[in-house]
């Protein structure tokens, strides 16, 4: 039965090498020991040859092999004997440690036969292998390898086919760039890594030295946050942490506990735009007038309830319902609608449109010092009595008088042209001095006032008419000083 040979090439991931061979060449002399295909009737042969690699990276390679063999024919007898020169190309796939280097290889083999007649031809077919190198030092190892080859056609005399498995032991040299250990995997060799013991992961400089660009401690290639704010404090992840959660980190906030929910400023202190002692953020009301009282939410209270906060009520116990100025006092009566408080109003009664002075009385005289008609004050015909509605006006004048103690007056007394000029005279000069002697009744010091009469010789209107003629007929104050 003829011998048979499956190659299965695993799919094994490649192990981090510690000894890397990058650039190197591997040269190797090897022994073989051979098993032929049954359909060759030949005894299994020793034989030897050499292999020249080449490796591309610290995983793929490589590698040229030659051979020679010359087997004895198993039927025996004297007579030629048959040779084989064997040749080949292979790729290859290393992994492994540091003192041994696995590899699986694949490619093309030539079997050329001669120097006897039934074994005259060449053979082409394809080859897979599984191998060991097991290092002495950096640069010499022992190699162990079993091969299988196929060959899809064959010259053999019976064969359609062949198959043959060789196993080899030889010694390999290695060349070219040293190979270098790099014991914490950073891509740099031991010997130039000025940092040896760099973390797996963090990237590193020409020197092996990991690199910090936002200088957080945590090292590029293992820094979450690469571009931390200078100053921040961070995390085993090299993010920066933020623990009142204020916006600003950790390192950089100089009002490291804000309460949560709290505006902050660049520096990480609270703001309070409102200036009522609650931050903003959790101020519910935010526009606090400056002054006033807060409760915990920043919104303003009013313990009286009369509309004005506390902390701007300068009456901070006014009755429930009260009526209530801005001051958040009780709001000054003013019964006479002058504008003066009742309680300072020393005019009380003041005629509504009336204009009125501090004290709540009449304006009566103008900075330019007009007379004032006292309309209202009237008089018996002919006669000087003061009639009662007149009372009303002339308590103003009195009042006004009693409130302004620096004005000085003169009344004059007018009338119209009915009559003799010496009764009107007389008729004027009287109720000039009616008037004064009531006022003088209300408290005006007589020294303050000096009554004259004109009789008609200052008529206001034209005394051809009944309406002129009572405007003539009046009383006027008039101030002297």
């Amino acid at each position: 039965m003829r011998a048979s040979l499956t190659v299965v090439l695993l799919g094994i991931a490649p192990l981090s090498l510690a000894a890397q061979r990058t650039h190197q060449f591997e040269i190797n002399a090897f022994g073989s020991f051979t098993r032929y295909d049954q359909v060759f009737t030949l005894d299994n042969q020793f034989g030897g040859g050499g292999r020249l690699g080449y490796f591309f990276s610290p995983v793929v390679s490589v590698e040229l092999d030659i051979g020679y063999q010359q087997p004895t024919i198993k039927s025996g007898g004297a007579g030629a004997t048959p040779a084989v020169s064997l040749g080949g190309a292979s790729l290859v796939l290393n992994f492994g440690g540091e003192r041994n280097l696995f590899y699986l290889l694949g490619g093309y083999s030539r079997w050329a036969w001669g120097d006897h007649a039934d074994y005259s031809f060449t053979d082409n077919g394809i080859h897979g292998a599984i191998g060991d190198r097991i290092f002495f030092s950096d640069r010499v190892a022992l190699r162990l390898e079993a091969r299988g080859v196929y060959a899809p056609s064959t010259g053999i005399a019976g064969g359609d086919w062949a198959g043959h498995v060789v196993g080899s032991v030889g010694l390999s040299i290695f060349t070219g760039p040293g190979s270098f250990r790099d014991q914490d995997v950073d891509g740099v060799a031991d010997r130039r890594d000025t940092c040896p013991n760099t973390p797996s992961g963090a990237v590193v400089d020409p020197q092996g030295c990991p690199s910090d660009a936002d200088r957080d401690q945590v090292f590029n290639g293992l820094d979450a946050c690469p571009n931390t704010v200078e100053g921040a404090e961070v995390d085993a992840r090299g993010c920066p942490k933020d623990s009142d959660g204020d916006g600003v980190y950790d390192g950089i906030d100089q009002c490291a506990n804000s309460p949560a929910g709290a505006r902050a400023d660049a520096r990480g202190c609270t703001t309070d735009s409102d200036t009522d002692g609650v931050p903003d953020g959790p101020d519910q009301c935010p526009n606090t007038p400056a002054g006033a009282t807060v409760d915990a939410t920043g919104c303003p209270t009013d313990a009286d309830g009369d509309g004005v906060f506390d902390g701007l009520d300068k009456c901070p116990n006014t009755a429930a319902g009260m009526e209530v100025d801005t001051a958040g006092c009780q709001r000054a009566s003013d019964a006479d609608g002058d504008g003066v408080d009742d309680t300072r109003d020393r005019c009380p009664g003041t005629a509504a449109g009336t204009r009125v002075d501090a004290a709540g009385c009449p304006i009566l005289f103008t900075p330019e010092r007009t007379p004032v008609v006292l309309r209202g004050v009237t008089f018996e015909t002919g006669r000087s009595a003061l009639r009662s509605d007149s009372y009303t006006v002339l308590d103003i004048v009195a009042q006004s008088l009693l409130a302004n103690p620096d004005i000085r007056i003169e009344i004059a007394g007018h009338t119209d042209i009915t009559g003799s000029m010496a009764t009107n005279m007389r008729l004027s000069q009287a109720r000039a001095d009616a008037v004064r002697t009531y006022l003088a009744s209300k408290g005006v010091a007589p020294d303050r006032m000096v009554a004259r009469g004109y009789g008609p010789s200052e008529p206001v209107a034209p005394n051809t008419t009944a309406a002129g003629r009572a405007q003539n007929r009046r009383v006027e104050l008039r101030q002297t000083s």
